[in-house]
């Protein structure tokens, strides 16, 4: 059977119980770095005095899941087998997806385990109080497909989460600033480690609290929810453009409900 283990996001006490015994009596574990998951096994083993049996470790990450996927052998989920992430939850912005999809194709028997996951505590710990929120992930690093992305955030009409890192929080908050300056937002950084600490307020007065901070570590912004006001648009403004006849009676077609022949019709 194949288990997904949540790991500690920085925090070692945050790993569960049973977290800690199946690390314990897995022979193979696939992991999204080798040398991450064998490095959190040494501390765990010597905070938590447990002693991991493992055999293997497998690589397993988002530039090489379909290409080991194919190569596994199934009888190897007859035993205990694990899959762990660097850090925090499998397949929530991190890879696993793909794996759980191989165990349904396969009737492989699973089960993901409850852990620790910084977009939930980011939330928790905001204080806006939406049932209903939009998990962005890490936007693009650059170009027209950021701005459109973190657009998209701002005017869902939901509490927007976004991953960051320190190399891009403060151009992230520069670009919240230039759409939506009086933007409520909230900040963490190093989530349950050491130097956790906590922002929040509008976006232009974050931008001046950071940069006295020291950005160094993961982040995690939360938007607070709010719907762009559009304006509608009639058939008179559309008659009004200077568009071929073709195109106007798509654009009238979305908006009558009518097919887009009749429309061209019409405006013959």
């Amino acid at each position: 059977m194949l288990y997904f283990v949540p790991t500690p996001i920085g925090n070692l006490e945050d790993i569960t119980s049973r977290s800690l015994k199946l690390l314990e009596e897995a022979k193979v574990i696939l992991c999204e770095d080798t040398r991450v998951t064998k490095r959190l096994l040494h501390l765990l083993k010597i905070k938590f005095e447990i002693s991991p049996k493992t055999e293997q470790f497998i690589s397993l990450h988002s530039h090489n899941e379909k290409e080991v996927l194919a190569k596994l052998d199934l009888t190897m989920f007859n035993d205990t087998v694990l899959y762990v992430s660097d850090a925090g939850m499998p397949a929530v912005s991190d890879p696993g997806c793909e794996l759980v999809l191989y165990c349904q194709e396969r009737d492989i028997e699973y089960d993901v385990l409850p852990g620790a996951n910084a977009l939930l505590l980011a939330y928790a710990s905001s204080g806006f109080c939406d049932s209903k929120f939009l998990f962005c992930g890490f936007l693009p690093h650059k170009g027209s497909h950021r701005e459109d992305e973190l657009k998209k955030a701002l005017y869902s009409g939901y509490i927007s989460i976004i991953y960051e890192s320190p190399h891009r929080i403060l151009k992230l908050i520069d670009q919240i600033v230039e759409l939506e300056p009086e933007r409520e937002i909230f900040l963490i950084k190093e989530a349950t480690k050491l130097h956790q600490k906590i922002f929040k307020g509008f976006s232009k007065d974050i931008k001046v609290s950071l940069r006295e901070q020291n950005t160094k570590g993961e982040w995690v912004v939360v938007i607070k929810g709010e719907e762009k006001e559009v304006g509608t648009i009639s058939v008179k403004d559309i008659l009004e453009l200077d568009i071929p006849k073709k195109q106007a009676s798509k654009m009238i077609a979305k908006i009558t409900g009518k097919s887009p022949k009749e429309c061209y019709n019409n405006l013959l």
